[in-house]
């Protein structure tokens, strides 16, 4: 059994699940979520958690008893705290500006990047160098930072470019004469 499926996943208050067959549906304060379970899969909830396990003991089952525990638990706390990923500009002149659902960067090139944010995905800029994305999906949410990242990602001489909140660029020495 997948040590991972054996953990039930908890549901806070507030938040609702409606299992029917294979649908999966997970409503609370930041939104609703929807998913198909896997068929070799089956779900149960009782006494306020989610349990998972393999609907036949066979190897693909259990493994997919743990993908869908832990996609499901992030439903669960997308739906009631959401997701936050932070992005460093490094870099002269290097600068974003947060307006609706777009995001306008300065990168370095002769125009300025001008990236339309996916729904239910919303990006706030507290310094011109920062830019905090946030949503209720975690596959959403990293999948945005990594296309504005990729944008300019960071070069290993000087270190500009677009980061990972906190993440550390290996350096290069320059070339010697």
């Amino acid at each position: 059994m997948s040590r991972v499926a054996n953990n039930p996943v908890k549901l806070p208050s507030g938040t609702e699940v409606k299992i029917s067959g294979q649908d999966l549906s997970v409503k609370g304060g930041k939104g609703q979520m929807e998913m198909v379970v896997h068929g070799s899969v089956a779900v149960v909830e009782e006494d306020g958690e989610l349990k998972f396990s393999a609907k036949d003991d066979d190897r693909e089952g259990r493994a997919l008893a743990g993908t869908m525990r832990a996609v499901v638990a992030n439903m669960v706390t997308g739906v009631s705290q959401g997701f936050e990923r932070g992005l460093e500009l490094q870099g002269v002149g290097y600068r974003a500006q947060a307006q609706g659902n777009k995001l306008t960067l300065q990168l370095g090139f002769s125009h300025p990047v001008e990236y339309a944010l996916p729904e239910g995905i919303e990006a706030k800029t507290p310094s011109q160098t920062e830019i905090v994305i946030s949503g209720i999906d975690k596959q959403r949410v990293g999948q945005v930072c990594a296309e504005i990242r990729a944008f300019r990602p960071p070069e290993p001489y000087k270190g500009k470019g677009v980061r990972y909140a906190g993440e550390q660029v290996r350096r290069k020495e320059a070339k010697k004469k």
